[in-house]
């Protein structure tokens, strides 16, 4: 049994990652930023099927990424920690600081509390993101050995914030983390049932497919992942011996077409639940015309058309890592946004 800090408690990772802890049988405590924020994780664990008695065993400690205070006290007596929680804009910010900053201080700042209070092990949740960016196209898929180029095309300051942050994390553990030992989970697109309206910024991909939102899709494609699975790989690389030192690319398979996770959604979900998931694909001419007067066109436009292959051997072939399939992913995601209202 191991006491874990899960940071960014709320999170829609962070949130699978105390289920499945107090699951394996760990002491769990989480940071929140607001008053409210206990009261989220509870109906979110909840709703996980946690238990009441593990519920009411996870306890709560303030701090944020932005500040030194609450940190000490959060990381005391504590084994290990999952840093999950990162700042996420909801539009492209027009200082790229104002992302990169909070991310690469935040991540430093979860690291330095940790190693002054003698945690064994922390777990970064960085990104494919600080992986397979700002190159030009390969066929070769992507792996851990392979760093985002934060100077190529089409790398916007979130992207840089995750590379700059993981880069900061290994500079820091190499040169002045003591016995602190460090290990990184690089997420693709994060996807899987919702438990509330806390959910990743992929998730809300899907929801405006199934509103109507979104009435044609753009020729993007992207690696999926899991919650529930990129949970896992945090908890085997918190545990396993063989996990320090090293990054993990959790994803379930290689990129997959815009186009084809609306199709699996019209395929897998029953009744009126994919009505309204478009059958149209929007021109890349499209795209690129839109992109003058659209900060969300213009957000993806250097994508279009790119293809990124993903390999996640080494978590398989290190860690024993098995995630599920992505059409199964695709259609938890679907049935729980409309089974809890959110589409």
């Amino acid at each position: 049994m191991r006491t874990v800090l899960v940071t960014g408690g709320t999170g829609f990772l962070a949130t699978r990652c105390i289920a499945q802890a107090l699951a394996a049988g760990h002491r769990v405590r989480t940071t929140v930023r607001t008053a409210d924020g206990p009261g989220r994780v509870r109906a979110a664990l909840a709703a996980a099927g946690v238990s009441d008695d593990a519920v009411a065993s996870v306890t709560y400690a303030g701090a944020n990424l932005l500040a030194d205070e609450g940190w000490e006290q959060a990381v005391a007596d504590c084994d290990a920690v999952l840093h999950t929680a990162s700042p996420f804009p909801s539009e492209v910010p027009r200082d790229p600081a104002d992302v990169i900053g909070p991310a690469r201080e935040g991540t430093l700042r979860v690291l330095r509390a940790a190693r002054d209070a003698g945690v064994r092990r922390a777990v970064l949740t960085s990104s494919f993101a600080a992986v397979g960016y700002g190159h030009p196209p390969t066929e070769r898929p992507f792996t851990e050995d392979d760093w985002t180029d934060t100077e190529g095309p089409g790398v916007h300051p979130y992207i840089a914030s995750k590379t700059l942050a993981e880069r900061a994390a290994w500079d820091f553990v190499e040169k002045e983390g003591g016995g602190l030992e460090l290990a990184v989970v690089n997420p693709v697109g994060i996807f899987g049932p919702v438990l509330g309206p806390d959910f990743s910024a992929s998730i809300g991909m899907v929801r405006r497919l199934l509103d109507g939102s979104t009435r044609a899709v753009p020729n993007l494609s992207f690696a999926v992942v899991d919650v529930r699975d990129a949970a896992d790989l945090h908890l085997r690389a918190m545990t396993d011996d063989r996990a320090a030192g090293r990054r993990f690319i959790a994803a379930a398979g290689d990129a997959i077409a815009y186009r084809d996770i609306a199709a699996t959604l019209r395929a897998r979900l029953d009744g009126p639940a994919a009505a309204k998931v478009p059958t149209r694909q929007l021109s890349d001419r499209a795209v690129r015309f839109g992109a003058r007067f659209s900060p969300a066109l213009r957000a993806i436009e250097a994508n279009v058309g790119v293809v990124r292959h993903v390999s996640a051997e080494r978590a398989r072939t290190v860690l024993g890592w098995e995630p599920r399939p992505v059409a199964d992913t695709l259609a938890d995601t679907g049935r729980s946004l409309a089974e809890l209202g959110l589409v």
